[in-house]
């Protein structure tokens, strides 16, 4: 397919979301509308929202490529994905409603302290910013491949248009374009899905339902794995756990898919979305793992040999599957990957704003000189992404840049521990400057533990599991470093009447 026709795409595609972005904020731009929607979006709009937010670009690549290594495992991921919405939306959506928090970040100030605070806010800025650059990353050096290479524009150049883009859509009404943004793009991206199983299906000769028996049948379609529990990653256990906790740290500690849901009017509706957003997030992954069944034979059939599995979907939609695949295919791309970049940067403002400059301290918050900071917060981290994603092409190995990016998700076991002792500790304070060192040292460990732990533990290969482990270190060590708060020993040390 032609690079010209794929960037004439590109470029139509977001012509419409600054037409959306100069809808949706110019009635109102100020500080409450781009950090919480002034509390007034629709609960369906948020669901059907971030799901686009949720599968970002990397999941739209990756997750069919690697039906041919892990079958259907993924699909277990999947399920403990949904347990862990279903204790988002029963136990911190609660909390942070009835705090009525902009930044969820703020609750850890009440509880535990001002330092335990501010290190908590920094595990996100730091784990959000490594964690969506490596995410559009992967999916520029795809774009890069297939479009900006005929060009001869540069990796560079290529990584600043995707965010000069993002940010100029973004940039004034904040969630409250991207609430909207984000459900057009998921629209997109779940379209997306369905044309490519559509075309695959053509082009296999089958109809849905033969496709549907075909996929059953396959070797792809095993879901469970219940073996090898010591050895493998791939085990019900490590799967399931590991996801529940992973979506509890990083969805429901993570300040980027939160806001959304503090921008809604009440408690209700929040609950409302979620359990709406976990049905849809289950049935499309179906899809998606679908999608790489048909894709691998899709591939077998034409004799399509693909060493990086990140590069089937894309190969073959792009360079075999003819005009409208190939469009379906960067629809779908394009929608997964900046409905994830454009809320990461509005969350990241957000949270500097409230949790380092105090926005939601300020009378003036929606001042003009408040509002002017507040871009200038915007611009800042665009910029922070872009330098990221150019150290990341700089290093040039796969091994070293998966390594950085495993290391930001292990930031969110600490979150864990934080909120955990927060929530079921109260009868204790920690020494709260010792909190940063505590958060620091538990991923750490991890991180070892993880590299050596077929020596250390007779053979264990740690899985998702892993973030249950640093949660579970950085609580005990708020536990050691604590103590009884005044009242609480007052209280023990009173004499018993009667």
């Amino acid at each position: 397919m032609s690079p010209g026709v794929l960037l004439s795409f590109i470029i139509g595609y977001f012509l419409v979301l600054l037409i959306i972005s100069w809808l949706t904020s110019k009635k109102s731009a100020d500080n409450d509308t781009f950090f919480v929607a002034n509390r007034n979006s629709k609960w369906y709009l948020v669901a059907f929202g971030m799901i686009g937010t949720a599968l970002s670009g990397v999941t739209f690549i990756s997750v069919p490529g690697k039906v041919g290594t892990d079958q259907f495992a993924y699909f277990q991921f999947v399920l403990g994905n949904a347990a862990g919405f279903v204790i988002i939306a029963t136990v911190l959506l609660p909390l942070y409603y009835r705090l009525k928090l902009t930044s969820i970040y703020s609750y850890i100030e009440g509880a535990l302290g001002v330092w335990s605070y501010k290190t908590a806010a920094a595990i996100f800025l730091v784990s959000r910013v490594i964690g969506s650059a490596f995410r559009l990353y992967l999916v520029v050096i795809v774009l890069q491949k297939f479009i900006f290479d005929s060009y001869h524009i540069p990796f560079a150049v290529t990584v600043l248009i995707c965010l000069l883009l993002i940010w100029s859509y973004t940039f004034k009404g904040g969630l409250k374009t991207i609430i909207i943004t984000d459900s057009l793009q998921t629209f997109f991206l779940v379209l997306s899905v369905f044309l490519s199983i559509y075309f695959i299906c053509q082009s296999l000769h089958m109809n849905i339902f033969e496709a549907a028996e075909t996929i059953k049948n396959s070797s792809y379609s095993k879901i469970f794995f219940f073996n090898d529990f010591m050895s493998s990653k791939l085990h019900l256990g490590k799967q399931f756990f590991g996801a529940m906790f992973i979506t509890i740290g990083m969805t429901g500690l993570d300040q980027d898919l939160m806001q959304k849901n503090l921008s809604l009017k009440n408690i209700k509706e929040a609950q409302k979305n979620m359990f709406s957003f976990v049905g849809v997030f289950v049935i499309i992954n179906i899809f998606f793992l679908s999608v790489g069944a048909l894709l691998y034979m899709y591939a077998a059939k034409n004799g399509i040999n693909v060493t990086k599995t990140d590069y089937l979907y894309p190969t073959i939609a792009l360079q075999y599957l003819g005009l409208v695949p190939a469009m379906v295919f960067m629809l779908g791309l394009t929608a997964a990957t900046f409905a994830t970049t454009d809320s990461a940067l509005t969350a990241l403002t957000t949270s500097f704003c409230v949790d380092f400059l105090g926005f939601n301290k300020r009378a003036d918050v929606n001042s003009k000189k408040m509002v002017a900071l507040r871009h200038w917060v915007h611009i800042a981290f665009s910029g922070l992404m872009f330098l990221t994603i150019i150290i990341f092409n700089a290093i040039n190995n796969d091994a070293v840049v998966s390594a950085i990016f495993t290391v930001a998700s292990y930031t969110y076991g600490p979150l864990l521990g934080l909120y955990s002792f927060g929530l079921f500790v109260s009868n204790r304070q920690v020494m709260d400057k010792l909190v940063p060192f505590i958060c620091v040292l538990s991923p750490a460990i991890c991180y070892f533990l993880n590299a050596g732990s077929k020596s250390i533990l007779g053979g264990y290969v740690f899985g998702n599991e892993l973030i249950i482990v640093n949660g579970l270190i950085t609580f005990i060590g708020l536990l050691i470093f604590s103590s009884p708060k005044v009242g609480e020993v007052r209280k023990s040390e009173s004499p018993q009447i009667g």
